[in-house]
């Protein structure tokens, strides 16, 4: 019951954190077409699940329940492949088939770099 609450209030947290980043980077971005700031938070939540990762998988830094509110929690209510998802058929169902596939390859791409740079840099630091 104890680690529901945890992720539930990570979550929550995340989700809040989701929202605040994306607007803002979406704001920042001028663009109305192509999802600037679902891309930011899926790069920065890819990356920060792997440096935590690695912290956990290797280091043994967390406990279970610590492990359960940042990843499960909070990284699992900021990242937003589901906003991702929805975003890019939007862009097909309007017509902008470019964009749409612009919006996969580089969220999977930097998502992927970025989880691989995170799992490099926690290692290098913690070595």
């Amino acid at each position: 019951m104890i680690k529901l609450l945890l992720i539930g209030t990570g979550g929550f947290i995340g989700s809040i954190l989701r929202y605040l980043v994306s607007g803002s980077v979406q704001a920042a971005s001028h663009s109305i077409t192509f999802p600037y700031g679902t891309l930011a938070v899926n790069v920065i939540g890819c990356f920060l699940i792997g440096f935590l990762s690695e912290l956990a998988e290797t280091r043994s830094l967390f406990s279970p329940d610590t492990r359960a509110f940042l990843i499960v929690g909070i990284l699992g209510g900021f990242t937003t492949f589901s906003a991702f998802g929805n975003e890019t058929m939007n862009l097909l169902r309007d017509g902008e088939g470019a964009l749409a596939m612009m919006n996969v390859s580089t969220q999977i791409l930097l998502g992927l770099g970025a989880v691989w740079l995170g799992y490099i840099l926690a290692y290098q630091i913690w070595r």
